[in-house]
């Protein structure tokens, strides 16, 4: 039996692609939750688009159209969706925004959201109360019984994958079948969990979901997807209209208003190609590495956080379990400033962020278990 047998899948993974990392020559890198360092192919594939139109300009415009075929087509294979229900966004914000204006609310109509949402997934639902739209405002921490009483009548529920602060990973799978049983649409915000924790939006009856690049999709910043299922398009006018929402987009002369019959319709003038190239690379290096793989690894790595920062008698913000874990866990040191132990990191090369007065450390899977203990210990010196 030989050596490589005693070997953990973690360690195979890490020092399989460890080196299509670059910033761990530098850095310890535990910010992945804030802005990820791009992964070398999605580096390399931006290089080579800004390369090519320094030297030939529009000259291999068909690539560029290969480019976003491809991101949705790698996008669909990562969310178990249909290319048809993939258009590109510029964020986050823009997808979730796209989705709640273009519902056609009436007076009346009812929204269950939660209240520790990052600012992209709570402002867009509370500004539609000047419409009469009413608001049930829960805690990711509520029961799926109290979850499934809120969703009585509602018409939209909105969730985090994984709450930016605590980390914690809702039941996608659960919710979503309370959704589909109280006849609610299913939105979500994915992008603490895409590209860490397996999605199928098919499993999951997800109606609509958006997330963007630059985390733990390990792609840059200012581009993004939402996802729209095929018989929810319809319902979801788009709010930005140029020329390219028209099924007639191609030809300049088309003056129809007939909408693009996939996803492609939320798109509404030129994309940001170089991002594109690089958030396709992204997505197929994940898809390469495996989520399934990268998953049980990041979460060792939070766990190690988690249970450092305990062994030194720190506060976590939530405890952490096998069903709601993922790749953020945020810590406080009752004797230190949140902001001190950060900046004093970022001296030592390791990054983190400061938030609400937790230091919240977000991993990705090639980050090492000995870089991990080396900065919690670093703390205390």
């Amino acid at each position: 039996m030989g050596y490589e047998t005693f070997i953990s899948p973690a360690v195979n993974l890490r020092e399989t692609y460890r080196s299509q990392f670059p910033v761990t020559e530098r850095l310890t890198y535990l910010n992945h939750a804030a802005v990820s360092p791009l992964c070398r192919p999605s580096a390399e594939a931006m290089r080579s688009l800004t390369d090519d139109a320094l030297l030939n300009g529009s000259m291999h415009y068909d690539r560029w159209l290969d480019a976003y075929e491809g991101l949705r087509v790698a996008t669909a294979r990562l969310i178990g969706a249909h290319r048809d229900e993939i258009a590109v966004v510029k964020n986050t914000s823009e997808g979730i925004a796209t989705v709640a204006l273009g519902l056609g609310w009436k007076p009346g109509d009812k929204i269950v959201a939660f209240r520790e949402e990052f600012p992209a997934n709570y402002f867009p639902w509370l500004r539609l109360e000047k419409l009469g739209v009413r608001i049930e405002w829960l805690s990711c921490f509520d029961s799926l019984d109290r979850i499934d009483e809120a969703a009585r009548g509602a018409r939209l529920l909105s969730i985090s994958f994984v709450q930016f602060m605590s980390g914690f990973r809702a039941d996608l799978k659960a919710i979503g079948e309370i959704c589909r049983r109280r006849g609610a649409f299913f939105f979500v915000d994915a992008i603490q969990g895409l590209g860490v924790c397996p999605l199928d939006v098919d499993r999951m009856r997800i109606d609509a979901l958006a997330a963007d690049g630059h985390k733990w999709l390990t792609g840059p910043e200012g581009c993004g997807i939402l996802y729209v299922r095929r018989e929810r398009l319809d319902e979801i006018e788009p709010v930005e209209f140029g020329w390219t929402n028209i099924a007639g987009y191609r030809d300049y002369s088309c003056r129809d208003l007939t909408l693009r019959d996939d996803a492609g319709r939320y798109e509404c003038g030129t994309l940001n190609t170089v991002g594109i190239f690089g958030l396709r690379a992204a997505i197929e290096f994940l898809l390469e590495v495996g989520v399934e793989q990268i998953s049980p690894a990041v979460l060792e790595l939070g766990d190690l956080v988690a249970s450092e920062a305990l062994r030194r008698g720190f506060d976590l913000m939530t405890v952490r379990t096998p069903s709601s874990a993922a790749g953020i866990v945020s810590f406080r040191n009752p004797r230190m400033d949140s902001r001190v132990i950060v900046h004093r990191w970022k001296e030592q090369g390791v990054i983190a962020a400061p938030r609400q007065g937790w230091v919240r450390v977000s991993p990705h899977f090639y980050v090492a278990p000995d870089e991990i203990s080396a900065a919690m210990e670093a703390i205390e010196s």
